[in-house]
């Protein structure tokens, strides 16, 4: 996807994304208040957010390699996205935020290409040594929203920052899954096989 591709959410998350973006072009073309739109895919690393699957489902894979647990996939998993490793979607941030060709403008930040949910949840378990995949049905609800293959092409980007992504899928994941080995109880309540405690 270019960024001159049709905006059409099929979410309220996607309606918010489109209204913020919106504003900030808003509030630079009109008010004069330096602003861009960085469009991320799916951003993965340290320190995300892993406590539940409501916020991005690449943690959540994350989540259940490390901790041994199932991944499941919807369908045949032949779903197509990018990923892009945190460290390379704050150096997009500071080269946005330094230059002044970014002012008003919309740029994709995405991955070096397409992997589908099968291969990156496979290579996920293989980074890990744990976990295990699994393809199941969709649910009726999940399939209402599901967007398809999105991948993002940066070009565009690219030719304003000399921006690309340095980190590789690979690479990206045994950094991910190291750092959740040493820190994941910072990040969740209690495993998710752990009984609750009585109220």
């Amino acid at each position: 996807m270019t960024e001159e591709h049709l905006v059409r959410p099929i979410d309220v998350n996607g309606i918010n994304k489109a209204a913020g973006e919106y504003y900030h072009l808003v509030y630079n073309n009109v008010f004069g208040v330096r602003s861009c739109s960085l469009r991320l895919t799916n951003v993965y690393g340290p320190r995300q957010l892993m406590r539940h699957n409501r916020q991005g489902f690449i943690g959540w894979f994350i989540r259940l390699a490390v901790e041994d647990r199932e991944i499941q996939l919807f369908g045949d998993g032949s779903q197509r996205r990018d990923f892009v490793y945190v460290d390379d979607a704050v150096d997009a941030f500071l080269r946005a935020g330094a230059s002044d060709a970014c002012n008003g403008e919309v740029f994709n930040v995405g991955g070096s290409g397409p992997v589908s949910l099968g291969e990156l949840a496979t290579l996920l378990v293989e980074v890990a040594g744990t976990g295990r995949v699994r393809f199941v049905d969709w649910p009726a609800e999940r399939r209402a929203i599901d967007i398809g293959d999105f991948y993002a092409d940066s070009s565009k980007f690219k030719r304003a920052v000399g921006w690309s992504g340095r980190v590789a899928l690979r690479d990206g994941l045994t950094r991910t899954v190291a750092y959740y080995r040493d820190h994941l109880s910072e990040y969740i309540d209690a495993p998710l096989d752990a009984p609750a405690e009585a109220p």
